[in-house]
């Protein structure tokens, strides 16, 4: 495992305005490629995680992810 995780764990909260993106972990891809170890701050109520490579792309839908939302 890398010092610095190469995804973000997410939690997406919708309201009725917008979506709040939520940090709630990271992961690291494994060495050989086939797998992620992944560190989790919270656990969503919902059960629904989601990873997203770190400096992925901003898009209306999913904002860069930097600070705890956006």
């Amino acid at each position: 495992m890398t010092n610095k995780p190469t995804h973000h764990a997410l939690q997406a909260i919708e309201t009725k305005e917008r979506v709040i993106w939520n940090r709630i972990g990271a992961a690291w891809v494994h060495g050989d490629g086939k797998g992620f170890n992944v560190k989790l701050d919270s656990i969503p109520l919902d059960g629904e995680v989601i990873l997203r490579e770190v400096g992925a792309r901003e898009t209306e839908e999913e904002p860069a992810i930097e600070g705890a939302t956006a």
